[in-house]
């Protein structure tokens, strides 16, 4: 009995240490389809014009990697012109705390209005509408209710000063 277990323990030592070998063999394939792979997108990307002559004319076409690389570099550049806007001024701890989660940390806007911009007259009148019930938004009701009406004319002024701190900024 125990001779029958070690040869079926020698026998399963043996078929593991061949299936090893053959999954090296297939991790080394996967790494040269790798290489290969890289190799080529790097060509591609060196080869950026084709010039087709159809007779007499003559054309340049730009392939798609370029293009596409193109629209991607612009976005990456409207994104960090974003992310630089977004702390080019400081705000008020009560802008913050009432106005930031909703219309963003310099007025950009994110589920509320944009607000960069405005004036202080519109922004106060508003604010007073909501304060009021005149337009109705629960969420700017519940939060005004809370401030007194010298808070929300500081908040107002504060919020019209926001496009000349960005143009300031922006410098």
């Amino acid at each position: 009995m125990k001779h029958i277990i070690a040869g079926v323990a020698t026998l399963l030592v043996v078929w593991a240490t061949v299936y090893m070998i053959s999954l090296d063999k297939e991790v080394n394939k996967l790494d040269n389809i790798s290489k290969l792979v890289k190799s080529t997108a790097m060509e591609d990307s060196k080869i950026k014009v084709q010039t087709h002559t159809n007779g007499n004319s003559q054309t340049t076409v730009t392939q798609n990697n370029t293009q596409q690389n193109d629209e991607v570099e612009d976005k990456i550049k409207a994104l960090r012109e974003k992310a630089g806007n977004i702390s080019a001024f400081t705000t008020s701890t009560l802008y913050k705390k009432s106005c930031s989660s909703c219309h963003g940390n310099i007025g950009q806007g994110i589920i509320g209005p944009k607000l960069i911009g405005r004036d202080k007259t519109y922004i106060l009148n508003a604010l007073k509408d909501f304060k009021n019930g005149k337009r109705k938004n629960y969420v700017m009701y519940g939060l005004l209710g809370n401030l007194d009406d010298s808070q929300i004319e500081e908040l107002a002024g504060e919020i019209a000063t926001f496009k000349a701190k960005l143009d300031e900024a922006n410098k």
